[in-house]
């Protein structure tokens, strides 16, 4: 893929889910009856992580197969609003009081566990598990709020294509 340039990556990480290897788009597509859906609607789901770390720990997918944030442009920031919209409805679902205590955010490659874009809600943020400090407290964790300034801010130009 090193050959390949950002217009290719972008196209193939925008992909409709069709991969059973991934377990995002296997959820994506409604084939995994585990999985109990929280919210969802055309673009986006809402679901329990299997692995929670913090009393309230939901996960919100596209459903179209982006690989990671470090896909994103900026012609998603809006569906990066959206996944935090719909983030913050659920937990208000749960009967989340303290919106000053939530954390929304990416894992930042290589440190993702599914290479697909998930979106964590974390709630309440200062009751997160003391092992899981480490994984959701450093510079390999970005909020929705640093994703989306990052990605209005984002001014790359493709070497290859010449892309902006």
């Amino acid at each position: 893929m090193a050959d390949n340039c950002c217009c290719e990556i972008i196209r193939e990480s925008s992909e409709d889910c069709s991969d059973d290897s991934c377990v995002f788009c296997v959820i994506a597509k409604g084939e995994d009856p585990e999985t109990e859906i929280l919210a969802q609607d055309e673009e986006i789901i809402c679901f329990k992580d299997i692995y929670p770390v913090a009393p309230f720990h939901f996960l919100v997918i596209p459903r179209k197969h982006i690989h990671s944030c470090l896909s994103l442009s900026t012609d998603h920031i809006s569906l990066v609003q959206r996944m935090a919209k719909m983030g913050r409805e659920v937990l208000k679902a749960n009967n989340c009081v303290d919106f000053q205590d939530i954390s929304l955010g990416f894992h930042v490659p290589p440190y993702i566990t599914v290479p697909h874009l998930h979106l964590h809600v974390l709630a309440p943020f200062s009751q997160l598990f003391k092992w899981a400090i480490f994984k959701y407290k450093n510079v390999w964790y970005i909020t929705e709020e640093k994703m989306i300034q990052q990605l209005k801010d984002k001014k790359r130009t493709c070497n290859k294509c010449g892309a902006v």
